[in-house]
């Protein structure tokens, strides 16, 4: 993969390891740190809290988030601090941060060390980076092979490294066993002896120092300055203690500006009546303002006296380790200065400061909870207070005494709301004196006026109270004087209009036209009638009670001088239209008596001739029916010969002409019927149009039966047919008459051929008659040749010439008599050519082709003569020639 562009070269990290371990070094003090310096920094959380860390102070609150808006926001914060400071950041933005650009990062952070770790280095009138060489040069001095003229090579060898320690800690160096051509070992022994002892950080490497042509100038500043800060205190510690040193003729110099423990001591003993002061406030407000000061308090003027308080104690244990070093007496503050009086005043302070906090935060929580109550308060009570403005003045009126009925139950609906609304508001007059209550018991510091409402309230409320149930006795006690009659008057509504639907509808039946058909119908309205009629005396009641209710009505009003304004409210129908209705359905009653009796004796008669009819109807069907099977199965008998037959046919037509006095009968009867426009009879199944169609049936059946048996005989007789033959033929027939309908279908038509001797199943045709142009076919096709179904569809159109799809008797004795009847054979065969040849006198080879078998045509084309006729055309063959040649051939 591609370095990202702003990765540190080899000669850099070096400068990253020593920066890393720098800010570890604070940030330690916060229970964190980091591990990769150009990464741990890009959300700008851990940047944030170092700063917090060396500079003692308070940044702005950093965002939680994890979108890099976040973290540029943060890493913004913390160079905004930087600048704070009087610091310019040339070319490091917070983008280049976040994204992890390791020299920007290097860079900011090189800043930071120079600003607050170096910057206030001060010697001799030099500060910074002159400042911290000068402190070093003063400090190696006396040590040989130490020459400090620079921040690089002047420290490769390590000598000057362990001499600042042996300038202070003699005790932790042996200087003279140092060797100035083992650098290694050298600044190994510095670095190990600052870590363990100093709490210096290991931030170089030995062997990269010794290695490098030119230490890294800003590497050895940052780790030298930590050695500048750690010393410097010692000397400071001297000047912290008031009281000089107990048993000490002279103290060391570190021992100078000890004075200041008694400052923070004094301090310490100012501030914690201040933190244990509980005075509560009466606002939020005030509160808030504390807190204020509180923070104030953590944020600007404690972590100083933290410093200074560390700073105290690394003084006084350097002095106190100095000193025994030195073999002499240790440091005594007097009575009521030593570190354990500032570390219990110190603890003191915590305490205070913890439970100033919590006191704190509760009033807040206290005062919030208090005004949020003395809000809700107010803004209940403004709510029930416009609510209940104008309501004392309505109850109060007197707008009932002059109200009709339904005005008054309108009033008592619009007051009962009111009501339900002024239990609504229970709930609310309660919520606020509950409010009150709290409001006292929370010690509210406005509890009087608020008092002074809450009660002004729950006053009007039972002013509110004692009106609503005045005015709904008023109300209940003026409805109840109207309530009486307008129970008569709903009464008589009740009871009217269904009396009043009952009377129309009566009027409606009596005066509705009807129409029947048959003596229970006429018979089942005379029922219903009756049963009319015998509810009326019921309806008289019933008429005579509603008006009673209308005259009750009347007299109470009257009584009671109440005006009744205008007529029932709840109905239409009046005394008067009942009484009109009523007199109108008496009126009415014996009119539909007269009519009902009128069209029973109509129907009584209709019936008597239906009857009669049916009576005719159910013997003339059944006699025709038998007759006509009667017939049909003298036809298809084979009893006797077709003369026997005949006699007994016309035997049956002079009987059957014998019955047409039945039939005139009927028809009379028929006539009576469709003059009294009788349309139906359920007595029985037979219409006269049906005993017509019958008869007509029966006389055209008779006639065709002898007709056909007339013809047989001629058939016979013309043809030479035996009467052995004919029973066969009509056996054969009779037998394929499935449904002995007189004729055959054409599947039928085939077996009964085939049972005779035909093969049409195999398309072979076994003939002992003559021969015509499809003898002469199957002629050829008795050599071996397939005529299809050709030949039983030219059978079909000689039985069933009109395509009728069925084959009669007649049709069929006449086929097997031609079949069975010798004739001109060569003429036939002439006649079947001329058909082949489309009517012409001769034929050609493509026709023969055309129309025959091949080996049938081959066999024609080889043997007819060319025809020499004036109408020849090339290739002409003489067919008729053929023929003549053929039959004086054949055996037929």
């Amino acid at each position: 993969e591609h370095a990202r562009p702003w990765e540190l070269p080899a000669a850099w990290q070096e400068l990253g390891s020593t920066f890393t371990a720098w800010c570890n070094s604070h940030l330690r003090k916060a229970g964190t740190q980091i591990e990769n310096i150009d990464e741990d920094f890009r959300d700008g959380l851990k940047l944030m809290l170092l700063l917090e860390v060396i500079s003692g102070e308070r940044l702005p609150k950093p965002e939680r988030g994890k979108m890099r808006v976040h973290k540029i926001n943060n890493v913004n914060k913390a160079l905004d601090f930087i600048a704070s400071k009087g610091v310019k950041l040339v070319s490091i933005g917070a983008e280049e941060i976040v994204d992890g650009n390791a020299k920007m990062t290097l860079g900011m952070i090189w800043t930071i060390i120079l600003r607050f770790a170096i910057q206030d280095i001060s010697v001799e009138e030099t500060s910074a980076k002159e400042g911290l060489l000068l402190w070093c040069q003063r400090k190696t001095a006396p040590y040989k092979n130490v020459n400090v003229q620079n921040f690089h090579i002047s420290w490769k060898d390590g000598l000057a490294f362990n001499a600042l320690i042996h300038r202070h800690r003699p005790e932790l160096i042996e200087y003279d066993k140092l060797r100035k051509d083992d650098p290694v070992t050298n600044l190994n022994n510095a670095f190990e002896v600052a870590e363990k002892y100093l709490d210096i950080p290991k931030m170089l490497d030995a062997e990269d120092i010794v290695g490098t042509l030119r230490p890294d100038e800003k590497a050895i500043m940052t780790y030298v300055s930590c050695f500048y800060h750690a010393f410097s205190g010692a000397q400071k510690v001297s000047l912290a203690w008031g009281g000089g040193c107990g048993g000490v003729n002279q103290p060391p110099r570190e021992a100078e500006g000890l004075g200041k423990g008694q400052p923070l001591l004094e301090w310490i003993r100012r501030t914690i009546p201040w933190l244990e002061d509980r005075s509560p406030q009466k606002t939020i407000q005030e509160m808030q303002q504390k807190l204020e000061d509180f923070r104030d308090y953590r944020r600007v003027h404690k972590p100083p006296k933290v410093q200074e308080k560390c700073q105290l104690e690394i003084n006084f244990n350097t002095l106190q380790t100095k000193l025994r070093l030195s073999n002499r007496p240790a440091f005594m503050p007097s009575e009521g200065r030593m570190v354990s009086d500032i570390n219990n005043g110190w603890q003191h302070l915590e305490q205070a400061e913890k439970g100033y906090e919590e006191w704190l935060l509760n009033e807040i929580r206290r005062l919030e909870r208090l005004d949020h109550l003395a809000e809700k308060f107010r803004q209940k009570a403004s709510i029930h207070e416009a609510w209940t403005e104008g309501k004392e003045a309505m109850l109060k009126q007197k707008d009932y005494e002059s109200a009709t009925l339904s005005d008054i139950k309108a009033l008592i609906r619009k007051h009962e709301a009111f009501e339900s609304d002024l239990a609504a508001h229970q709930d609310r007059v309660e919520q606020i004196a509950a409010i009150a209550q709290e409001l006292n018991e929370l010690d509210y510091y406005d509890s009087p006026s608020v008092n002074a409402r809450c009660q002004k309230i729950c006053d009007q409320w039972d002013v509110l109270g004692s009106l609503t149930h005045s005015r709904r006795e008023a109300l209940e006690k003026t409805e109840k004087q109207l309530e009486t009659i307008d129970e008569l008057h709903l009464e008589y509504a009740k009871r009217a209009a269904p009396f009043n639907n009952w009377m129309e509808s009566a009027m409606e039946d009596l005066q509705d036209m009807f129409i029947v058909h048959t003596i229970e119908e006429i018979e089942g309205l005379i029922a219903a009638h009756d049963q009319f009629k015998s509810t009326l005396p019921d309806a008289d009641k019933e008429r005579e009670a509603i008006l009673g209710i209308q005259r009750e009505a009347q007299r109470i009003a009257d009584f009671n001088s109440i005006k009744l304004g205008g007529n029932n409210p709840y109905t239409s129908v009046t005394p008067q239209i009942i009484n009109s209705k009523w007199e109108r359905v008496q009126q009415l009653v014996p009119k539909r008596d007269h009519a009902l009796l009128d069209e029973q004796s109509k129907q009584q008669s209709n019936e008597h001739l239906r009857r009669q009819f049916a009576s005719q109807a159910n013997i003339v069907g059944p006699w025709i029916q038998t007759k006509m099977e009667e017939i049909g199965r003298i036809s298809i008998e084979m009893n006797g010969t077709l003369e026997d037959q005949l006699n007994h046919l016309k035997q049956y037509e002079q009987s059957i002409v014998d019955y047409k006095p039945n039939i005139d009968l009927l028809e009379q009867q028929h006539q009576l019927i469709q003059e009294a426009l009788i349309f139906d009879n359920k007595h029985t199944n037979y219409t006269m149009e049906h005993i017509r169609v019958g008869w007509e049936q029966l006389l055209t059946t008779i006639a065709r039966t002898i007709n056909e048996v007339e013809n047989q005989i001629l058939t016979r007789d013309a043809k030479g047919i035996s009467q052995e033959q004919m029973q066969e033929f009509r056996a054969s027939f009779n037998h394929f008459d499935k449904d002995h309908g007189g004729a055959l279908g054409p599947e039928e038509f085939k077996a009964c051929l085939i049972s005779l001797g035909y093969d049409v199943e195999n398309d072979r045709q076994k003939r002992t008659g003559s021969m015509d142009t499809d003898d002469f076919r199957a002629l050829l096709s008795s050599t071996g040749c397939s005529l299809g179904d050709a030949e039983f569809n030219r059978i079909m159109s000689l039985v069933d010439p009109n395509g009728s799809g069925i084959v009669t008797f007649q049709a069929f004795i006449d086929f097997m008599s031609r079949e069975t009847t010798d004739t001109d054979t060569a003429d036939q065969v002439i006649a079947s050519f001329k058909v082949l040849a489309g009517d012409k006198n001769y034929i050609t080879a493509e026709e023969l082709r055309r129309e025959l078998p091949p080996e049938q045509a081959e066999y024609c084309i080889a043997r007819m003569a060319p025809y020499r006729g004036p109408d020849a055309a090339p290739g002409a063959l003489d067919y008729k020639s053929f023929s003549t040649a053929l039959y004086g051939e054949s055996d037929l």
